[in-house]
């Protein structure tokens, strides 16, 4: 399913994927492995239209104009700590791109974002930024880290989200039009507690084995 600034990518393999991934009883593990193979599903959909330009290569029978990507220099950057585990997929098929970081946690009472760590490539201005965050809940996570990458003067900013809720889409839709939202699933909606329903749980915590705080919760 597509709209001009939200692409549900929902072709077979992905929902496969993703309902390994909701399942309570998925070991930490396998899901660290369907996130990464996930994340490449996902990242060919927000990479379709990149420019291409041709450069002149010698086939083993003959010489040729073949299409090249007119520019590699595309920036991942990862919402820690769950957006790692969509970098590691992206990063197989973008293994040129250069790499930044956002950390960013939830307050458990406003369900703001607060910002404790950011690491960005300090050349940025020009190339593409693709925005890495598993759950796309509140928006706010999102909302915070594309104004950041955004002061870098990116030449456009996608968001790659695993699971999506209507909440958060909406939040990001209203601050940040021009962002491409690139998601699995769009989910039903938001609990009391800002939790993704039916969701898959705390991303973070099923990728890393770990169990959640309340003050460290990083839900979107």
């Amino acid at each position: 399913m597509m709209s001009r600034d939200v692409v549900v990518v929902d072709h077979p393999l992905v929902l496969h994927k993703l309902t390994q991934m909701r399942a309570r009883e998925t070991p930490t593990g396998t899901f660290r492995r369907l996130l990464k193979e996930t994340s490449m599903l996902l990242g060919y959909e927000a990479t379709r239209d990149l420019p291409l330009a041709s450069r002149a290569i010698d086939t083993p029978l003959e010489r040729m104009e073949a299409p090249v990507l007119a520019n590699e220099d595309v920036v991942l950057v990862s919402v820690l700590r769950a957006g790692n585990g969509i970098l590691d997929g992206m990063l197989e098929i973008l293994p040129s791109a250069r790499v930044g970081y956002i950390g960013l946690y939830r307050d458990p009472e406003t369900l703001d974002a607060v910002q404790y760590y950011v690491n960005l490539p300090q050349d940025m201005a020009g190339n593409g930024a693709i925005v890495l965050d598993p759950m796309l809940a509140t928006g706010h996570s999102a909302h915070e880290a594309i104004l950041v990458v955004k002061r870098h003067a990116p030449a456009w900013v996608r968001f790659v989200a695993l699971v999506a809720a209507p909440e958060g889409i909406d939040h990001v839709r209203e601050r940040h039009p021009d962002v491409t939202i690139y998601t699995a699933a769009v989910d039903r909606e938001l609990n009391d507690h800002g939790y993704i329903m039916p969701g898959l749980g705390d991303a973070g915590d099923r990728l890393f084995g770990t169990k959640p705080k309340k003050s460290e919760r990083n839900l979107g």
